[in-house]
């Protein structure tokens, strides 16, 4: 293992400066610290701090942590699911099971778990910093001042560090409204995301949501949904997503929140004596990667500054995941850091990786935005053993999306592999 302050590198410079730490901007700075990279990461937070999320982590979420050797036990209220209820728009609920290991010896490992993001994304920062990773909190991106062939340089606000960072690379991973984007003049005005999200944690949960993670697609608010996702000690993230320019517009949504909150299936599976804890939290989600701007002179864009979400359901920290891989695979790529080779590695990489999903998503959201068409998707997924086995890994995208319609990702253990951790 690499010792962060024996390196004799000079503080302020870097082979990669990754500006954000978050999932996208550790996975960067993980895939790069492993081939030997000096990377500094610089974050305008100091950890541990909130994010506004869902907390739920999939399938492909999950095998992108273990491939980056995080180890999950460091997150105290980590919870591993297995159950799952989706409640139809007209009232029908479908029981689906993830894998159990428990329960099927064939079977081992994780295929959703729900990790609360301000230990998460603490967990993943001191991991970052076990592997040689250096993390500067409390140092905001102020602007890039110049770059050449060979270089860019950046200012910064900090406290206690330094002003300017010289870097060969930079990985923004600085969010929607990434400030390094508006820096490099790469920035769309007025942009403000394909979806957004509300959401509070609940607490005193003893009705089924205690265990069970819900998932409702009532009729006002397709084609976005609510749900609740169960953490330990009987709590729960709670919450809804709507598509901008939908039924709600986004002035609407404390209001929906105190009605939604009342309405008999959710108090149901809440249980009556359920209570609020803290405040609530409103985010926007930008889904866009398909006509996003991947690159800007030397830096590259991952997270949710690529836009990156899935556009049917929102879901973000998975992608954040892989496009950070994607972006430290494309640096190494060019032993001597050249720009055009880098920034074509990573535009074939993303195009590979997220296109035919995206689009995919896309066409599903628009079936989804009918109340007959999600009841008849509902049937289908529970009309068999098969379909509902099937369905819930797809949902919780145990295979990439779109990847019965692209054979170069067929595999022999299509939906039958491992979850991740076993």
């Amino acid at each position: 293992m690499v010792d962060a302050i024996s390196r004799t590198t000079v503080e302020n410079e870097c082979d990669v400066l990754v500006v954000g730490a978050g999932p996208a901007g550790i996975a960067a700075a993980l895939t790069l610290v492993a081939s030997g990279k000096d990377v500094l990461v610089i974050d305008k937070a100091t950890f541990p701090r909130d994010k506004c999320c869902g907390d739920g982590l999939t399938t492909g979420a999950l095998r992108m942590l273990e491939m980056l050797g995080f180890d999950p036990n460091t997150i105290d209220n980590y919870k591993i699911c297995t159950d799952v209820v989706l409640r139809s728009p007209s009232g029908r609920e479908i029981e689906l099971q993830l894998p159990n290991s428990e329960k099927d010896a064939a079977t081992t490992g994780q295929f959703a778990a729900i990790a609360p993001r301000i230990e998460l994304d603490n967990a993943l920062v001191r991991h970052a910093r076990s592997r040689g990773v250096r993390v500067v909190e409390n140092c905001a991106f102020v602007g890039v001042v110049r770059q050449n062939k060979s270089q860019i340089t950046v200012n910064t606000e900090s406290t206690s560090v330094f002003k300017e960072i010289n870097a060969k690379y930079l990985v923004a991973a600085d969010g929607m409204w990434s400030p390094v984007r508006k820096s490099l003049g790469a920035s769309t005005a007025s942009y403000l995301g394909e979806w957004h999200a509300f959401r509070q944690y609940v607490g005193n949960v003893t009705g089924p949501a205690a265990e069970k993670l819900f998932v409702w697609f009532d009729k006002d608010l397709l084609p976005g949904y609510a749900w609740s996702f169960p953490l330990p000690n009987s709590r729960a993230n709670v919450g809804f997503g709507i598509l901008r320019g939908a039924n709600y517009s986004v002035q609407d949504m404390k209001s929906l929140w105190v009605e939604l909150l009342a309405r008999p299936h959710i108090v149901d599976a809440l249980g009556k004596d359920a209570s609020l804890e803290g405040r609530h939290t409103a985010w926007p989600i930008p889904a866009r990667v398909t006509s996003a701007k991947l690159s800007a002179g030397r830096a590259l864009f991952i997270g949710d500054a690529v836009c990156a979400a899935d556009t049917m359901t929102g879901e973000g920290i998975g992608q954040a995941l892989l496009t950070g891989v994607l972006a430290g695979e494309a640096i190494i790529s060019s032993p001597n850091y050249d720009q055009t080779k880098i920034s074509a590695s990573y535009e074939k990489k993303i195009k590979h990786e997220f296109f035919a999903d995206h689009r995919m998503s896309f066409t599903l959201g628009k079936i989804l935005a009918s109340s007959r068409s999600t009841r008849a998707a509902l049937r289908l997924a529970g009309a068999t053993d098969w379909t509902r086995r099937n369905f819930v890994r797809w949902m919780f995208e145990d295979e990439p999306r779109a990847a019965i319609f692209t054979p170069r990702r067929w595999h022999r253990k299509f939906l039958k592999r491992d979850g991740a951790f076993n």
